[in-house]
Order: C-alpha cells, then sequence, then structure tokens
C-alpha cells in the first residue's frame, strides 16, 4: 500500500513482540504435548480428560468469538454504519441464556463427545451423520475467512506477502493444536485473550489522547450520525436495527454457541455441570467487554477520519483495512505497539482456527471413524485425531483462499453460519423441545430449512442489496487535500460497502431481488431455523410422532430447570452429571451402551421407518 509512506511501518520492536506471541503460543501446544504424560487417550486429546473448570474455559470461548474477524471487522462496521451494533449486547445475554439452560443440561447429562451424537441417539444415524457433513462444511468455510482477516492486516500494516502470512497463520495453529489437543487449545486462548485486550486497549487510549478526550470521540459519532442505538425500525429488508440484531443475532449466535462443536466441546468438557454453566456466564462478561471496545474503536475511528475518509479517499483498498490504518496513523511513535495490535489480530485467528481444527477432528473420529473401526484402541485413536488435525489444518490454509472472494469480512462470516447454522439450530431445537418429532419429520425440516437459508443466502450474494437497504452512513474527503478538485463530499453510494465476487452486475432488479434478496443477512438463520421447525413438526405429527417411546434424557425437562434453585437438586444432578468412565477402546458415551439398541429401534418402530 502506498499509505504505509503516509502513516509509517514496522520497526524491529514490533516483529519482537509479534513473534513472542507466536512463540509462547507454540511453546504452549509443547508443553501439553507431555504434561500429565501427554495425550494418552482421544478424550484427553479431544476432551481435557472432562477435568477443565470454568474460568480457562470461559476465556477461551470469548477468545474464540473475539477472531481477527472481530478485531477487523466490527470497527469498521461502526464506522459505516454506526453504534447500532452495539445492541448485539442483549443478544450476547439471549444466547448465553438460551445456550445454558437449554442445550449445555441435555449435551451434559449424556456425556457425549461430538454434539452430533445427540442426533443419533435422539433421531438415527442418518441425520447423525447429515449433521456432521454440514458442521464440517461450515467449519472450514468460516476458518477459511478468519485465516484471510489478519494476513489482510499484516498486509496492510507490515507489507508481509499476503499468502505467506495465511500459511504461516495455519500453520502454528495446526502445530500446537496437534501436539496438545484441547488442552493447549484454551490455555494458548487464555494468553492470546490476554493480547487482544491489551491491542484493542492500546489503541482506544492513544485515539482518546490523540482526540482530545473521549468526550471529542463522543461528541463527533453524535454530530457524524453515529450513535443511532435505538433504530426501532421493523423492516426486515434493513441491514441493521434493534430488531434485526435481537431476532436475527440471537439466532445466528445461538447456532454457534448453542450446538456449535466449536463451543459446545469446551463447556462440556469442563468437570461438572455447574462448571459449564458458570464457564459460559463469565464468558458473557467477555463479550461485552470486546464488544464495548470493538465500538469503541470504530468510534475513534470515525473521529479521526470524520473529514478524510482514507476508504473513499483510496488510501486504503477495503473497509477491514480501516483498523491497520488508523493504528500506524496514532502509534507510529511508540515502537513495538503496532505489533501488538497486529498480535492482536493474529492472536484472534490463533484461537479460533485452533478451536475449529480441534472440533473437525473431534466429529470425523467421534462421527465418521469410530462407529466404522470398532477395533481401534484409545492410543490409536489419539494418533487418528492428531492426524486429523493436521489433515483439517491444511484443508483450513486453502479454504482461505475463497475467503478472499466473500466481500466484506464480518457479513460473510455471519452469512455463512447463517446459511448452515440455522437449519442445523432448527434440527437440534426440535429433538430436545419436541418430544413428538421423529426421524422423517427432523430430515424433512433440515433439508427444507437448508433450502430456504441458501435460496437467500446464494441470492444476496449474486444480487447484493442496494445502498437503500444497508443504509450505510455517509463518509466525507473534503479535509484529504487530495486530488478530488473540490469535491466537498463523497458518500458511501459511490462505494458500497458490501460487495461480492460473484455478483451479477448489469442486471434490471426485480422484486425479489429488491425483497427477498435484500433481507438482512441476520435472518437467514432465524429463516433456516424457524423453516426446519416448522416443517419437522408438521411431519412429525402426520407421520405418527406422538407414539414414540423416548428416553427423557433426549429432552429438556423439568428437572434441569429445577435443579438451578434447588440446592440440594443441584448437587445431586452436579453428582449425576459428571463425567464417565471410558472403557478401554470402547465409547465414551455411556448413553450409547444402552440406548443404541434399544431406544434408537423403538424409535424406528414409531416411526414406521429407520432412514
Amino acid at each position: 500500500m502506498d499509505a504505509r509512506r503516509d502513516i509509517g511501518g514496522f520497526v524491529v520492536w514490533d516483529y519482537v513482540v509479534f513473534a513472542g506471541m507466536l512463540l509462547i503460543s507454540a511453546a504452549i501446544g509443547i508443553y501439553y504435548a507431555f504434561a500429565g504424560g501427554g495425550q494418552q487417550t482421544s478424550k484427553d486429546f479431544l476432551m481435557g480428560g472432562r477435568s477443565m473448570t470454568a474460568v480457562p474455559v470461559a476465556m477461551s470461548l470469548t477468545a474464540s468469538f473475539m477472531s481477527a474477524v472481530t478485531v477487523l471487522g466490527t470497527p469498521s462496521e461502526v464506522y459505516r454504519f454506526g453504534a447500532v451494533f452495539s445492541v448485539f449486547a442483549i443478544s450476547y445475554f439471549l444466547v448465553v441464556l438460551i445456550s445454558a439452560e437449554v442445550f449445555l443440561p441435555v449435551f451434559y447429562k449424556l456425556g457425549i463427545t461430538s454434539t452430533y451424537e445427540y442426533l443419533e441417539l435422539r433421531f438415527n444415524r442418518c441425520i447423525r451423520l447429515c449433521g456432521t457433513v454440514l458442521f464440517i462444511v461450515q467449519t472450514i468455510l468460516y476458518t477459511g475467512i478468519v485465516i484471510y482477516a489478519p494476513a489482510l492486516a499484516l498486509n496492510q500494516v507490515t507489507g508481509f506477502d499476503l499468502w505467506g502470512a495465511v500459511v504461516a497463520t495455519g500453520v502454528v495453529c495446526t502445530f500446537y493444536c496437534t501436539l496438545g489437543g484441547l488442552k493447549a487449545v484454551v490455555w494458548t486462548d487464555v494468553f492470546q485473550v490476554g493480547i487482544m485486550v491489551a491491542g484493542f486497549a492500546s489503541v482506544i487510549i492513544q485515539a482518546t489522547v490523540t482526540q482530545g478526550g473521549i468526550s471529542k470521540i463522543i461528541d463527533d459519532a453524535y454530530n457524524g450520525g453515529r450513535l443511532n442505538f435505538w433504530n426501532f425500525n421493523p423492516n426486515p429488508l434493513q441491514r441493521h436495527t434493534f430488531w434485526t440484531i435481537i431476532i436475527g443475532g440471537t439466532f445466528t449466535w445461538t447456532s454457534i454457541y448453542g450446538i456449535n462443536q466449536s463451543q459446545v466441546q469446551r463447556y462440556i468438557s469442563c468437570k461438572s455441570r455447574f462448571q459449564g454453566k458458570l464457564s459460559l456466564y463469565i464468558n458473557l462478561v467477555g463479550l461485552w467487554v470486546i464488544l464495548t471496545c470493538s465500538v469503541l474503536c470504530g468510534l475513534a475511528l470515525y473521529s479521526r477520519y470524520r473529514e478524510c475518509d482514507p476508504w473513499t479517499s483510496k488510501k486504503v483498498s477495503e473497509a477491514d483495512q480501516l483498523m491497520p490504518y488508523l493504528v500506524l496513523d496514532i502509534l507510529q511513535d511508540f515502537p513495538g505497539v503496532p505489533g501488538l495490535f497486529v498480535a492482536c489480530a493474529y492472536s484472534g485467528t490463533l484461537s479460533t482456527v485452533s478451536s475449529s481444527i480441534n472440533a473437525l477432528a473431534a466429529v470425523t473420529v467421534e462421527d465418521l471413524i469410530k462407529p466404522h473401526f470398532t477395533s481401534l484402541s484409545e492410543r490409536s485413536l489419539s494418533w487418528v485425531s492428531q492426524g486429523m488435525s493436521v489433515l483439517f489444518g491444511a484443508l483450513c490454509i486453502g479454504m482461505a483462499a475463497l475467503a478472499s472472494l466473500m466481500g466484506a469480512l464480518l457479513q460473510a462470516a455471519l452469512s455463512i453460519f447463517g446459511m448452515i447454522g440455522g437449519p442445523l439450530l432448527g434440527l437440534f431445537s426440535l429433538g430436545i423441545l419436541v418430544p413428538f418429532a421423529n426421524s422423517l419429520g427432523a430430515l424433512s425440516g433440515l433439508l427444507a430449512g437448508f433450502a430456504m437459508s441458501l435460496w437467500v443466502g446464494i441470492g444476496a450474494q449474486l444480487y447484493p442489496p442496494l445502498p437503500e437497504r444497508t443504509m450505510p452512513l455517509s463518509l466525507e474527503t473534503y479535509g484529504c487535500n487530495s486530488t478530488y478538485n473540490g469535491t466537498d463530499l463523497m458518500t458511501t453510494t459511490e462505494m458500497p460497502f458490501y460487495t461480492s465476487a460473484f455478483e451479477i452486475r448489469n442486471i434490471e432488479r426485480t422484486p425479489l431481488m429488491d425483497n427477498w434478496y435484500s433481507l438482512s443477512y441476520l435472518y437467514f438463520s432465524t429463516i433456516g431455523t424457524l423453516t426446519a421447525l416448522l416443517v419437522g413438526i408438521f411431519i412429525s405429527l402426520s407421520t405418527g410422532g406422538r407414539k414414540q417411546n423416548l428416553d427423557s434424557r433426549v429432552l429438556l425437562t423439568k428437572e434441569d430447570f429445577l435443579s438451578n434453585f434447588n440446592f440440594l437438586k443441584k448437587q445431586h444432578h452436579d453428582l449425576s452429571y459428571k463425567s464417565h468412565p471410558v472403557e478401554d477402546g470402547g465409547t465414551d458415551n455411556p448413553a450409547f451402551n444402552h440406548m443404541e439398541l434399544n431406544f434408537t429401534d423403538q424409535n424406528a418402530k414409531a416411526n414406521g421407518t429407520r432412514l
């Protein structure tokens, strides 16, 4: 970027800080490869021996959420569209509440390793495999985006080769994931979340000093229309309003926290159900801290560049490069601090990618290998799990190339989760909350939800919504002293926020494009979830779902709620929810021991079919 000559660049201390973060992350992986005898079993590798406690797991959940997509995408989001994004604070509360009180109790009492084991216990193996395949596709696509995002930051700030940085990210993640398993993932996350908060804090503090105080930043944001917190417009076509964020955001993030293997795997690795719930609620505080930091950085961006937008004045080529540009602009006189910010973005990626690789290895071993190779010993399964980590690390690096074609990073990432996560959330909700849901209804609901969310999601990629739908705020260039020949104002309608490499241009817009395909991207998940639920309920009622004889443990029961309010009951339930012993070479899911034959056969007979 030519802009680097205007704002400074990396010095030796920046590289030292950055390299130090990488080395410490790798060292944690090496330590857990040998600590306590190393990864002797697949349970040790994938679940940390089910001995984790709330605080490190909470920090790990937070670190995974705060990927480079958050570090780079959210501030530019606030810069372009205003602080309405902060309404996600309410969504996060609802998401954590639903995850802790609806999904965690069921997953924990079954002692599962892969969340998709639940689908076989509740429905059948076919539906379990559908869930597993969808998760693998979703995670590899998303992980490609979060590997590509910090490479953009590095390329903008330091001039590092873009694809060299992509490969380096994937290799470091794969290294400590393969050596240390889940414990390495969790404890590197604890270290990395500290780096990320420090990176954000350095930007906020220096921006406050440079701009003349936090009140000046807030005043500039107010005068620029950025403090648009309470937009109650019910129009579902408008990109971000109070309602799209509360409703669509809750569905989107519940599909991540409630059922996504990357998150669930960590809180069910806790040594008791109480510790698992506690980790989610502590994590909520971390989410609020991250959101506050991201929004403040976005407002600081606007205060700094309210008269000369670097994007429309061509000083950066993508909106996602605004944060690195700000860092080198205001921190160039502090050797090592720009390196801290890049380490911040890089840490977000390492934490997210490592948890994704570990989760991909877990579902592959549990759902695709164990059922077909029952004679493998636990030691052999541990080696297979490590091999899967290497394989998926390589796949995620390759998928990062696709991310470069996906347009704006934040929206692309949430769109993927919405299109695939929504129907899966509907499927799990059907199993846990609807006692009469049967296998035929579940499969029909999943396919219908997937078809609907793909229809609107792919349509939005081909025919992106017009600016009057996304409603970007104005950006000005009159203070740039550039070659705009007297142009006093350049608004975002000249350079739309959301573009796609797959967009079909120069075509007459139709009502379908201007309405259905212009639906807020946050509703992709909502459509998939509700379609899966409604179709699943209708088909189940039509095919004898009421005649099933289910084990109550696959459903959310009244006792799951009562145990939160009665201390004696909580103690009793926590004891019954403890980790279960694993027989060497067997499954670590006790539910299969007595349920797999009887319960699945009963379910099939009740359904009148076996898919």
